[in-house]
């Protein structure tokens, strides 16, 4: 197959149903243009352009295969902001690496809908001003996902993307083989009441790793279960000593801080007397002391990757690929065996402590 053409005005007046000469002069607005176009023609011509995302883009129709060498980039959430420094910069520099090696330059687009809130198809759209595109985000808007989906425009996301009207292209990490790796390490070392802190639905980063827990709980019971991020410390260590857990699965690091930081205080030694284990790697400015058992998350790889199949689908019209990378365990000093008696544990739970 070739290469996907980029819109050109011929195409745009095709679709409204106008001549190219009168697409022409839309996009020209001069004033003696004006009044030579009625206002309803007008309008038809802009909401095909809208609709489109075509950008009149004079240099790329100079060259003979019609692409300027420019890949979008669009996050739906702040790619900068130092709370999200750990997630978005090493897939950046995946992207950036891959972009250089490709020839290829790079277009950040930070295009915003009403209210503020990041869209891909918002106001002014200026996504065809690149050859593709690449998204990055937590979760996806699920109507501009299928969109993208049932358009002609290559994209590739970053992470593992469910079905939108079709099968989304993407390079993700195998979060659900790793947490399922971990579980089972956990039950070597004789742990068979297990804890688990996180979402379990949403974005599918969070599905993926409660199915491989779920998947991987035979030999072992679920006793304790907690579906949100960021509760209070001392509420959870009651609910999870309550339960008699011995190893607890913590979808985020702030929680698993939390957990440490309230069992230190109660006189509770990790991983003597509770394990805890941290599903996937974060990365902040300042470490915590602690080194949390947990799995790396290859995420300037999956940058990369996804930059390099972008390209593959540009310049070659390459089959739509979905790729999920190995997530490496990574050893911590939070998973040991399980305790011989949780005698010495009894008096720190509270009569309070609650299974939700």
């Amino acid at each position: 197959m070739p290469p996907r053409k980029r819109l050109t005005q011929k195409d745009i007046a095709r679709l409204a149903g106008v001549s190219q000469a009168t697409v022409s002069l839309v996009l020209n607005g001069s004033p003696e243009n004006a009044n030579r176009i009625p206002d309803d023609t007008r309008e038809r011509v802009m909401k095909v352009i809208r609709d489109t995302g075509y950008v009149a883009d004079p240099i790329a129709r100079r060259m003979v295969n019609g692409q300027n060498r420019i890949l979008g980039v669009f996050t739906y959430e702040p790619a900068f902001p130092s709370d999200q420094a750990d997630f978005f910069l090493p897939f950046l520099l995946g992207i950036e690496e891959a972009a250089q090696k490709l020839g290829y330059d790079l277009l950040l687009l930070t295009g915003a809908g009403a209210g503020g809130k990041r869209k891909i198809f918002g106001n002014d759209v200026r996504l065809r001003l690149a050859d593709g595109c690449i998204i990055l985000g937590r979760q996806f808007d699920p109507e501009e996902l299928a969109r993208l989906v049932a358009g002609d425009f290559p994209f590739v996301a970053v992470g593992r993307r469910d079905d939108a009207g079709g099968p989304v292209p993407y390079v993700g990490g195998d979060y659900a083989t790793a947490t399922a790796a971990l579980v089972s390490r956990s039950r070597d070392l004789g742990h068979t009441r297990l804890g688990f802190v996180g979402f379990k639905d949403g974005a599918e980063s969070s599905s993926d790793r409660w199915t491989g827990f779920e998947a991987s709980l035979e030999g072992v019971g679920l006793a304790y279960t907690h579906h949100a991020v960021g509760a209070d410390p001392d509420m959870l260590l009651d609910g999870l000593l309550a339960e008699n857990v011995t190893c607890v699965f913590c979808t985020e690091l702030v929680d698993a801080n939390g957990v440490e930081a309230a069992a230190t205080a109660r006189g509770l030694a990790v991983p003597a007397d509770l394990s805890i284990v941290v599903l996937g790697n974060h990365i902040r400015a300042e470490e915590p002391g602690r080194k949390f058992t947990s799995f790396a998350i290859p995420r300037e790889a999956m940058g990369y990757g996804a930059t390099e199949m972008l390209v593959r689908r540009v310049e070659q019209a390459a089959p739509l690929e979905q790729i999920l990378l190995t997530c490496d365990l990574r050893e911590g000093d939070t998973l040991g065996p399980c305790p011989d008696t949780l005698s010495s544990r009894s008096s720190q739970a509270k009569p309070n402590g609650t299974n939700d």
